[in-house]
């Protein structure tokens, strides 16, 4: 029971930060799920952000993974309630205060200050996933070619995600 009551404990904080995307928390994660609690591998990690990205809400479900792995079917549960939790509460907290707060130069000013820490994070997040997981050079011209296809085309991510798994799995298997 101490079990699930930390893994709520755990997400909770989580969800409290979990702000700008999942992408931010990467670093978070990989330090609580990998390092500190060894809840995951390195390489289930990894999968695991992969396999998100199929889902809507992607490393949410991250969490949701992560608790099952540590506490079953409740751990799931438990770490996806918790993760959604505080921003939850808080949107129905400023739902209807929205028009109001928009327009303070205070708000604005603190959102101005959040968006260069988030895209620091993001890049955090990028370069501790690519120094883990790129390997070989074969691993860069995908990481290249997925990068292009994104950039300068309309191809949808999960078909990019897709299509580097097929071509992993034949490439693996020849």
């Amino acid at each position: 029971m101490a079990a699930i009551f930390n893994l709520a404990w755990i997400f909770l904080k989580i969800g409290f930060i979990f702000f700008g995307g999942g992408y931010v928390l990467i670093p978070l994660l990989h330090r609580i799920m990998v390092e500190q609690y060894q809840w995951l591998t390195l390489r289930e990690f990894l999968d695991g952000v992969a396999l998100s990205q199929l889902t809507p809400g992607p490393l949410a479900m991250l969490a949701t993974f992560t608790g099952f792995r540590a506490g079953g079917f409740m751990g799931g549960l438990i770490a996806t309630i918790f993760i959604f939790l505080p921003g939850t509460v808080l949107m129905l907290f400023f739902a209807n205060r929205y028009e109001k707060l928009r327009d303070m130069e205070l708000m604005k000013a603190a959102l101005d200050g959040i968006l260069p820490a988030v895209i620091g994070l993001v890049a955090s997040a990028a370069y501790n996933l690519g120094a883990t997981s790129l390997g070989s050079p074969r691993d860069f011209v995908m990481l290249v070619a997925g990068f292009l296809i994104l950039q300068f085309t309309k191809v949808s991510p999960m078909l990019v995600i897709l299509g580097a798994g097929a071509i992993g799995y034949f490439l693996h298997f020849s």
